[in-house]
């Protein structure tokens, strides 16, 4: 009896006694109704804290990162697997891999359609995009998405050579008034984002099968940002009511006097803090200059401490797509639901989550305790590379035209090895690649493809 207390207390005393007991089956043979007087089939409670309930779940940095997604034999999307099992199919010839990224297999026998109710929670964003696909249990998919930004540096210098191309046709009529506007006409650049959301929601559609979409739009009150009390007739009236022009509100704004030296009975030019192709022409990127400021500020001797205000790009896009999104979605798909901000935002705080996009999505489809997954961070890019050549030694500019075969970003195999291309030169024959630490150019006879990333690369 003795030794029977000690070893107790000692079990006792090592015992921590803050551990939480998991759920387990009493099923054993121990525990028969034959033996030690233990109940059969009997399982114990759930006696585990709060606190540990939440690991792999909300706020845990531990996440799910084996998922594995399926396709049928037509292509059509099911419940995703975890990467043992996909590892199983694919050694025993029942799957075939149609996708890296994210890694997806296609089944090459006939089989069932179960399928799970999964809600798709979308953060519209003029920047990123933030998704998330969950389930009553887990988190099947999360990303964020980061879009491109340079379509209006593209189209103002696509701009520029079209008119100087047009200027030495002097014969031609001019042709600017020769194109009318289309109802529901949106900017390249709006147009482009616009599109943007449709393609990734579309990619994540043909990977699982979606059964709800919930999108997250709002309507921005620009005039409330810049003046929260504004209210009635003072919508009517902005700040450049009663002048002529821009211009003219921007001189009497800065005191008819010049932003660096302060002279005032002097020319006076009114500058643009960003250039006027990628800021435009809006009162807060403007500012006063004297015409030897100006000069220098243009030749790089004068550097402007100024900075521009508060730009409203991101408001002001959302506000143009809002009403376009949910109808060309509905158009598309079925089961398109609305959401708004200050119910995102409730919900992520009520769940103490931080702020992101990928958890925002999370909150936008109705997410609370389900088990999360890895974040994926998807990147865009032009899917070619060709570009306008300007600084070559001793030669003139170049413009590359031909598309080659090997992209940056792209997964290529060089001596039985794989790497990831860091671009091309010589037109295209070498491949450069970062091998040890150091970049090595390759022939391209020696390199194969092996995935090529296209306009979506997954980080």
């Amino acid at each position: 009896m003795k030794n029977a207390e000690v070893i107790k207390e000692i079990r006792t005393r090592n015992t921590p006694l803050s551990t939480p007991q998991a759920q387990c089956n009493c099923d054993c043979s121990l525990n028969s109704s034959k033996g030690r007087n233990g109940v059969n089939d009997l399982k114990t409670f759930d006696n585990i804290s709060d606190e540990d309930l939440q690991q792999h779940r909300v706020g845990s940095n531990l996440r799910v990162s084996n998922i594995v997604y399926v396709l049928n034999m037509r292509g059509k999307p099911l419940m995703p697997t975890s990467s043992s099992k996909a590892r199983r199919l694919l050694k025993s010839g029942k799957a075939k891999v149609v996708k890296r990224f994210p890694f997806t297999i296609q089944l090459l026998y006939a089989t069932g359609e179960c399928k799970q109710e999964i809600v798709l929670g979308v953060d519209t964003g003029y920047k990123n995009i933030g998704l998330s696909c969950v389930t009553e249990s887990k988190e099947l998919f999360s990303a964020e998405v980061k879009l491109r930004y340079d379509i209006v540096e593209l189209l103002s210098e696509k701009r520029m050579y079209r008119k100087h191309k047009r200027n030495k046709l002097w014969h031609r009529k001019p042709r600017f008034l020769n194109r009318g506007i289309p109802i529901g006409w949106l900017a390249p650049s709006i147009l482009h984002k616009f599109n943007s959301h449709l393609t990734i929601i579309k990619k994540i559609h043909n990977i699982l099968p979606i059964s709800k979409i919930i999108v997250e739009l709002a309507k921005f009150n620009i005039q409330k940002i810049k003046n929260p009390e504004i209210q009635g007739k003072e919508y009517q009236c902005g700040e450049q009511k009663g002048f002529n022009n821009v211009r003219a509100y921007v001189l009497f704004r800065d005191g008819y006097k010049c932003s660096v030296c302060k002279k005032s009975k002097v020319k006076l030019h009114v500058h643009h803090i960003e250039s006027r192709m990628v800021g435009g022409d809006a009162p807060n990127n403007l500012i006063t200059l004297c015409d030897k400021c100006h000069s220098k500020s243009h030749d790089g001797k004068v550097e402007l401490k100024i900075r521009r205000g508060k730009t409203f790009k991101s408001e002001t896009y959302m506000s143009t797509v809002k009403k376009m999104m949910i109808e060309k979605l509905r158009e598309l798909y079925n089961n398109v639901e609305e959401t708004f901000g200050y119910l995102t935002k409730e919900k992520r705080l009520n769940l103490k989550l931080e702020k992101s996009h990928f958890n925002d999505a999370f909150c936008i489809a109705n997410g609370e305790n389900q088990i999360r997954c890895n974040v994926k961070n998807i990147l865009q890019r032009r899917k070619n590379n060709r570009g306008l050549q300007i600084k070559r030694k001793k030669f003139g500019i170049s413009i590359r035209r031909q598309r080659y075969s090997i992209q940056p970003q792209d997964l290529i195999k060089v001596e039985g090895k794989e790497y990831v291309s860091c671009g091309s030169r010589s037109y295209g024959r070498e491949i450069i690649i970062l091998k040890d630490g150091k970049k090595e150019n390759i022939g391209i006879g020696k390199v194969d493809s092996v995935y090529h990333v296209g306009t979506w690369i997954y980080n």
